[in-house]
């Protein structure tokens, strides 16, 4: 193996090594470090070929910060996950929550796990200081999911808590259901991702797609770590398929979002704190 070779298969390792160690100090984020590390790995692979077909030499290539989604592709051509199993699950299944050993953001008792619908939807209306968010959720995609979430709401988990992160460039989303506030609390417990991830190859899992305005999913600090953070995609947001989706906002719920999204973040940036507190006064299962 050439010294050129070693020392490109090296940097790819240590890229992913930080990049791994980036998803663990930043908890909870919506955009996982799968599309940060495929894009930054074609970055440099794309940068190896062009030096070798063009210069002759692999010494001149330098990593450089990865370009953006929009940058690398645009999201005009990307597709929309579906919305719908390919495979229709049984009648019923049976969910595992997991406790993660963690703190509790809010005492709350762990979800049943026997016998969960696979049929039908939930409404959930999020009443917030700057309007009701209504949701209707999907168990046929995601049934556990939503017998996590109506559990938690059932039980005043969401109740007085805000909605601690926006987000209006690239993704855009309003991420919820953090008592603590912090991006970083969760229900003292965890479980699977669902649907899209259950049904994409190894392949689809590192490709963006469009979860499009108006779906609800699930936040994670990793595959398989769910809690109680989700996030409200007022606008269409391009990430890998690794969050769960389970459910659609009204759209009464939408022009709440968007007014909220229109506000901009309390530091003007593009991810950051809403600039007017938003807060879920209480979340009701119907």
């Amino acid at each position: 193996m050439s010294d050129n070779k070693q020392r490109r298969q090296e940097a790819m390792k240590n890229l992913e090594k930080e990049i791994n160690s980036r998803d663990r100090s930043e908890k909870m984020k919506p955009l996982g470090v799968v599309v940060s590390a495929a894009l930054a790995i074609v970055l440099i692979v794309v940068g190896i070929v062009f030096a070798t077909k063009y210069t002759g030499s692999e010494e001149s290539i330098e990593a450089s910060g990865a370009p953006t989604p929009s940058e690398l592709m645009p999201e005009q051509n990307l597709s929309p996950i579906s919305l719908a199993r390919k495979n229709p699950l049984p009648e019923t299944v049976t969910c595992a929550y997991n406790e993660d050993g963690s703190e509790a953001a809010k005492k709350v008792s762990l979800p049943a796990t026997d016998n969960v619908p696979t049929s039908g939807t939930a409404n959930v209306a999020l009443q917030t200081n700057k309007g009701t968010i209504d949701l209707e959720l999907d168990r046929a995609v995601s049934p556990c999911t939503v017998n996590a979430i109506t559990h938690l709401a059932a039980e005043g988990y969401y109740n007085d808590t805000v909605c601690h992160r926006l987000t209006t460039s690239g993704i855009k989303v309003l991420q919820c259901g953090d008592p603590s506030g912090s991006g970083a609390g969760g229900p003292g417990f965890q479980f699977a991702n669902e649907f899209p991830t259950d049904e994409a190859t190894d392949e689809e899992k590192s490709a963006p797609k469009i979860y499009p305005r108006g779906t609800i999913a699930m936040a994670n600090a990793g595959v398989d770590t769910n809690g109680s953070q989700f996030f409200l995609n007022y606008g269409d947001s391009p990430l890998a398929p690794n969050y769960t989706y389970f459910g659609k906002i009204s759209e009464s719920g939408l022009k709440v979002l968007d007014e909220i999204a229109a506000s901009g973040t309390k530091d003007g940036k593009e991810d950051g704190a809403p600039a007017e507190e938003i807060k879920i006064e209480s979340a009701s299962v119907s």
